[in-house]
């Protein structure tokens, strides 16, 4: 049997820009990646592509670069379910990150837990079909239940089709999940398109859905500046601007055209215009979501 070619993926751009638009303070990167280093920490055996190094420094030094002072960590399927490089990510930067891991069906409670305490408030599953389709939804039901007393949520990551096949799937889930990048819908086929009608409902209508309006790159037919994708992102905001996160996907993977991070800081600035909305989507929102404790205790 021939080795499975795995697919070699291009770095970010070396060169951010700075951006006009200034964010608040405490602001977060609501979704980006660390990956590697593979010599401490390897890549999954079963990868789909092969990434370049971008690990915890990096991310860290593009933050400062932007103005950002918080993030969520969102485990990659390169990395698979072991979530070391995250963990280590997170634990060194003070409590200012927060993650999102991929776990195995048969994780263990005290597992779950150790994640917990390392930062982790969520379990991501991947929908998409280039990365492995659809993972077996009793066993995501099984995690939800598992999850809940965590009080961690699901971060689904669909096609945007899948917003449709998965719509009673999603209605019955019992705890917050988050669509990544915008359902991964296309704006050549306009904002009437039922995947993102359907996904505008259901964030009207389900206080549990959350979304992020990250991935203009993945949502544009027109390539930069994705001016193209600010009427979906601003549809979403406008349906249910409490539970709407912003990032920069750092270090991109898998994209067809690769952006600069200073340029999406300010395209954020253009889809959200008032800084009242702003500092709800990079600051309120995912406080919510990742440090709750720090809402009780005040």
């Amino acid at each position: 049997m021939a080795e499975k070619t795995v697919k070699i993926i291009p770095p970010p751009d070396p060169n951010p820009v700075k951006p006009k638009y200034t964010p608040p303070p405490g602001a977060c990167d609501g979704h980006c990646h660390v990956f590697g280093p593979a010599k401490k920490f390897p890549y999954a055996k079963d990868r789909r592509y092969e990434p370049p190094d971008s690990p915890k420094e990096k991310l860290a030094a593009l933050h400062k670069h932007l103005g950002l002072s918080r993030a969520i960590l969102v485990q990659a399927s390169v990395h698979g379910t072991d979530n070391s490089a995250m963990l280590d990510a997170i634990k060194s930067s003070k409590g200012a990150w927060r993650g999102v891991a991929m776990v195995a069906k048969s994780v263990t409670q005290v597992e779950l837990q150790r994640l917990h305490a390392g930062g982790v408030r969520g379990v991501r599953y991947n929908f998409v079909k280039h990365l492995g389709g659809n993972p077996e939804l009793d066993a995501v039901e099984s995690m939800v239940t598992r999850i809940m007393p965590l009080g961690w949520h699901l971060q689904l990551h669909l096609d945007a089709d899948g917003i449709i096949e998965q719509r009673e799937f999603l209605r019955k889930l019992k705890i917050p999940f988050i669509i990544d990048h915008m359902g991964r819908i296309s704006a050549s086929k306009g904002i009437g398109q039922p995947a993102y009608r359907q996904l505008l409902e259901l964030m009207k209508d389900n206080p549990r859905a959350w979304v992020k309006i990250s991935g203009p790159e993945r949502v544009s037919a027109a390539g930069k500046p994705f001016l193209d994708a600010i009427p979906f992102a601003q549809g979403l905001v406008t349906a249910a601007p409490d539970r709407v996160l912003w990032g920069t996907d750092f270090p991109h993977p898998n994209v067809k055209w690769m952006p600069n991070d200073g340029e999406l800081m300010d395209l954020f600035a253009m889809m959200v215009e008032d800084d009242a909305t702003r500092k709800k989507i990079l600051v309120d929102n995912p406080t919510k979501l990742y440090w709750a404790e720090t809402i009780k205790q005040k």
